[in-house]
């Protein structure tokens, strides 16, 4: 857990190792990162605002170093663009503060379990080549640079494994069922990704949802 308050920090340690988890913390983003770098811890448990280098970019050094464990932040911001850059900037989930420790142990062995699952996974489809695990997508041997979020939609749509998925699905599994995201924002992500991962498509079925296909 990397947390610079001193209370929270103390109470968030306490009741996650009061949950089953073995917790090692530290105080500021620097540090975090280190340890991040060092490797070794199943999840991670971050706070956005940390002296020295903040959650954000701790986020982005360890995802652009190859770090591939679960980062859950704790945050205080709630606007939907702050939650847009959290999810780009390469954390896997998020709550706002205050929250219950048994929500976030909750969240924490999702993110677990998921990573545990698919750790070395890769699914095709046609030119399409997605790694679950290492989260690396390519297109007829090309490489596909993704943000989170676009990470995020592809993967809920190759593990429906040729089946539809709806658009309130992609937007409560994506962007969370209570987060009020304006549909709109998702048709803006699906044509990013369409561009993208072209000529594989995303297609979209009427009536039905959207689905990873070949042209």
């Amino acid at each position: 857990m990397i947390e610079d308050d001193d209370a929270i920090r103390s109470v968030v340690e306490r009741g996650l190792k009061a949950e089953g988890f073995d917790v090692a913390t530290c105080a500021d983003g620097a540090a975090g990162l280190w340890k991040l770098l060092e490797g070794g811890y199943a999840a991670v448990v971050l706070d956005l605002l940390l002296p020295g280098m903040n959650g954000y970019t701790v986020c982005a050094r360890a995802r652009a170093e190859g770090v591939t464990t679960p980062i859950l932040v704790l945050t205080a911001k709630s606007g939907e663009y702050d939650q847009i850059d959290l999810l780009d900037s390469g954390a896997d989930d998020f709550l706002t503060k205050p929250a219950s420790i048994a929500l976030i142990a909750a969240r924490l062995r999702v993110l677990i379990r998921r990573d545990n699952a698919l750790s070395s996974n890769l699914i095709a489809r046609g030119d399409l080549r997605y790694d679950l695990g290492l989260r690396e997508c390519t297109v007829a041997d090309a490489p596909v640079v993704l943000t989170s979020r676009e990470d995020q939609l592809l993967r809920r749509l190759l593990l429906a494994n040729g089946a539809c998925v709806t658009r309130q699905e992609l937007l409560d599994d994506v962007w969370g069922p209570e987060s009020g995201i304006d549909a709109s924002n998702l048709d803006i992500y699906l044509r990013r990704l369409r561009e993208k991962l072209a000529p594989v498509a995303v297609e979209n079925v009427r009536g039905l949802g959207y689905r990873i296909g070949v042209r």
